[in-house]
């Protein structure tokens, strides 16, 4: 039951993604690179963020760590090439679920934090994490996005849910 949950959970990663990222097209380069207040600042530092994130978590989970300094490392300076690998990065998050046999659900993750601190953690709930993350930010990005004229795109789970027919 938690893998076709964490699977779900993953396809509707990169679903809001899609969504926001339709939210955002008409914002202006000068917009989108501005200090919004966001932890992250920008709409550009705060997608830069996600991807960071993703980055590091996903080589938690696959052992091959992912090196950065700080949080806000910027990954990707391009706005079309972040918004390509966000995208691509969501879909390996479904690869990564798809691939894990239910033992693993179960488990644990043993990881070192960005600080070098041993870590162990529910594996699928540290998984989950991942998606809620992003789902924080995206909230954030989407209430700029509204400041800012675009359209309140719909990323509620209920709304995926329904489109995909689960």
């Amino acid at each position: 039951m938690i893998k076709a949950h964490s699977l779900t959970m993953a396809r509707y990663h990169g679903w809001a993604f899609d969504r926001l990222f339709a939210s955002l097209e008409a914002v202006s380069d000068a917009d989108w690179r501005a200090d919004h207040g966001l932890f992250f600042k920008s709409l550009h530092g705060t997608l830069n963020h996600l991807l960071l994130a993703d980055l590091i978590w996903y080589g938690r989970f696959t052992g091959r760590p992912y090196a950065a300094a700080s949080l806000a490392d910027e990954v990707e300076s391009d706005r079309a090439t972040l918004r390509q690998r966000v995208r691509a990065q969501a879909e390996r998050w479904i690869e990564l679920v798809e691939g894990a046999d239910e033992a693993t659900f179960g488990g644990r993750l043993r990881y070192a934090s960005m600080a070098a601190q041993p870590c162990d953690t529910p594996w699928a709930g540290t998984l989950l994490h991942v998606f809620n993350h992003a789902t924080h930010h995206r909230g954030q990005m989407s209430a700029v996005a509204t400041r800012l004229g675009q359209p309140a795109p719909e990323m509620d789970l209920v709304y995926f849910l329904r489109l995909s027919g689960l």
